[in-house]
């Protein structure tokens, strides 16, 4: 099943993917609940599974706007350099159990759905892409033992974590969240239909041209072991966002280097889930609705 949330006629909503759009599910779960995150958090993936099989889609996709996946996230955390292949190209070393993951959090300020803008902002020209993919967590808990942290999920996204590489030198979370420039969606896959997240590869394309291929086996920490990590430092909640690094190929570091401009459509695909598509505008440029 895949889950979205959007904007319909205006109107905040969510809904599951059906051949023709999608099956609005606001006003059809029990009471209180009207984001994704609560739809998570109350466990409604069978009911969502019956209404989506009972009912016609209820909006086009051409007819939404999409919103992230789950815009009222408690926390989006980000890990950094967990590829082998990323960490060759940086010239880094690969960072052991002993040195520990790294991780950076994303404002939701710095979110955007599927098909709408990312902003280059206008105090740097070196806006680079990263596509990932990233988990939602589904059952939250603290000390989650790594051999139960995949039913821990429910389910699995792309994102493009768009990075503004000057300003990371400053701090890396300053350059990774700035307004507008991580999209995520277009939608949740749920787990049962990705049952081993290591087969999947990740695609990422600037203007139709292939710049980062991915596996998930190339993971330095892999995905039972960040949510596990993560859930030592804090209660993962339902609808967390954890994003699991980027391949190699980014623009930094390549020969010249290669930075998204004003018009360029940045895409990720992940097999099983689907693709994000966005198009980079320049800060103050207008934002058609």
């Amino acid at each position: 099943m895949k889950l979205a949330s959007y904007l319909a006629d205006g109107q905040a909503t969510f809904g599951a993917l059906a051949k023709d759009g999608l099956v609005r599910m606001n006003g059809r779960l029990p009471a209180g609940i009207q984001t994704l995150r609560q739809a998570i958090e109350a466990d409604c993936f069978d009911a969502m599974r019956d209404i989506a099989a009972r009912h016609s889609a209820d909006h086009a996709l051409a007819d939404v706007r999409f919103l992230p996946v789950v815009p009222d996230a408690i926390h989006m955390f980000a890990a950094g350099v967990n590829y082998r292949a990323h960490v060759e190209e940086t010239g880094r070393k690969v960072r052991t159990m002993e040195d520990g993951p790294a991780f950076f959090l994303r404002l939701h300020s710095s979110l955007v759905g599927h098909g709408e803008p990312i902003v280059r902002p206008q105090v740097s020209t070196c806006f680079d892409f990263e596509g990932e993919l990233a988990l939602v967590v589904g059952r939250g808990g603290r000390h989650i033992p790594e051999a139960s942290a995949l039913e821990h999920l429910a389910g699995y996204t792309c994102f493009m974590d768009g990075s503004v590489r000057d300003y990371q030198k400053h701090s890396v979370s300053i350059g990774k969240n700035f307004q507008s420039t991580g999209p995520l969606g277009p939608w949740m896959v749920t787990r049962d239909e990705i049952p081993d997240p290591t087969k999947l590869t990740l695609v990422t394309r600037l203007n139709d041209e292939v710049m980062q291929t991915g596996h998930l086996s190339d993971l330095i920490f892999n995905i039972p072991f960040i949510v596990s990590y993560l859930s030592r430092i804090t209660p993962l909640q339902p609808g967390d966002i954890i994003a699991t690094g980027t391949p190699g190929g980014v623009g930094k570091d390549r020969t010249p280097p290669v930075w998204m401009q004003r018009g360029d459509r940045i895409a990720v695909e992940i097999e099983g889930i689907g693709t994000l598509t966005n198009t980079v505008i320049d800060e103050g440029d207008p934002i058609s609705n």
